[in-house]
């Protein structure tokens, strides 16, 4: 979802975002991670040996860029993981990718609501996750529940993280508008926004089987459908086979587009 992160945050966050972005030392990939892998993320389990290998090393690049800290409880190292792979899935069919519009990801214990509060007795905690603009520019909070839910039900087409890390995606061009312009050659953006407003239509009249968030706007739109494509993409091929065409011009330029 894409929100305005509003002036009243706790301390900690702004302590964090005053934080200058510099890279760490680059880790090795644990081994252990890769039977994590295989069991939490499919994608990373469809991919041949070669593949996987390059999808580490992708994973600690990520890490080796990006701060990952948790509000109200200890990281732990899955956290990390499903992160990571949430960040590497979108652009693994890019030769090289780094996230310079995002410098921390901050991951919440539970949903939160538009003051960013995740207390239990708080209502209308509905917010799974949510990147920052204005002064909090280049951060992404994501919900804890939310980012493991995204890995653990095989079949609800969605994933909170991987559609937050589509934000950034969109952001690449300057503005985030659902038009990928840096992903889509040029001769393809009016036969994307062609495809989307007819499945948007389809979405209002409930004959799509595309999550009704993405009816509400073309920014969430691109997010929900990318959700879609990378978590059944089987299943969208055969609902949405121009759609399915389109998001794979944008994700999958046989890796030699470096961005």
């Amino acid at each position: 979802m894409a929100y305005i992160i509003p002036i009243v945050v706790f301390v900690f966050v702004l302590l964090l975002l005053s934080r200058k972005r510099t890279k760490k030392q680059a880790k090795p990939f644990p081994g252990h991670w890769h039977e994590i892998l295989l069991k939490r993320v499919l994608f990373y389990r469809k991919l041949t040996k070669e593949q996987q290998l390059v999808f580490q090393k992708r994973t600690m690049l990520f890490l080796n860029e990006i701060y990952i800290e948790a509000v109200g409880f200890e990281l732990e190292e899955l956290d990390t993981i499903l992160v990571a792979a949430s960040a590497v899935i979108p652009v693994f069919g890019f030769k090289e990718w780094h996230y310079n519009n995002l410098s921390t990801v901050l991951i919440y214990p539970d949903y939160f609501d538009k003051n960013l509060s995740f207390d239990a007795d708080v209502k209308d905690r509905k917010i799974a996750g949510l990147v920052g603009t204005g002064r909090f520019k280049n951060q992404m909070i994501l919900s804890r529940k939310a980012l493991h839910h995204g890995f653990t039900n095989a079949t609800d087409k969605g994933n909170t993280a991987i559609h937050e890390f589509i934000h950034l995606l969109d952001n690449t061009d300057g503005v985030t508008d659902g038009i990928p312009e840096r992903l889509l050659e040029h001769q393809y953006i009016a036969p994307w926004l062609a495809l989307m407003h007819k499945e948007m239509e389809a979405i209002h009249n409930d004959a799509s089987d595309i999550r009704s968030y993405g009816g509400t706007s073309q920014i969430e739109f691109f997010a929900v459908a990318s959700e879609y494509f990378f978590e059944r993409p089987d299943l969208f091929k055969r609902k949405h086979p121009e759609l399915y065409e389109m998001l794979s011009r944008c994700f999958t330029p046989s890796g030699t587009r470096k961005l």
